[in-house]
């Protein structure tokens, strides 16, 4: 397969010496540009398919009743916290 450019990006000059002062030794501008191209990519990947098993969660609890009330989840993070507070004070 052959291997393709990615377009070329216009920068500030300013910026341009920034990127430059972190690269790592023997680390070229167009490494840098890739890695940080291919993790923006997989970073966009993950957050799809996280939204969409997040969906399908939510599609899945409201059609088989199985949920939660999001009061009932908070009332209980309530009473974790406040008997967290008690031994803490408790200690003090």
């Amino acid at each position: 397969m052959k291997t393709a450019t990615l377009p070329p990006i216009r920068v500030a000059p300013e910026f341009r010496v920034e990127v430059e002062a972190v690269l790592e030794d023997g680390e070229s501008l167009s490494v840098f540009v890739e890695n940080a191209v291919r993790q923006t990519v997989l970073k966009r990947k993950n957050q799809a398919e996280f939204l969409r098993r997040g969906i399908a969660a939510i599609e899945e609890t409201k059609r088989t009743g199985n949920g939660i009330a999001a009061e009932d989840v908070l009332s209980q993070l309530d009473a974790k916290l406040a008997a967290a507070r008690q031994r803490k004070s408790a200690r003090n």
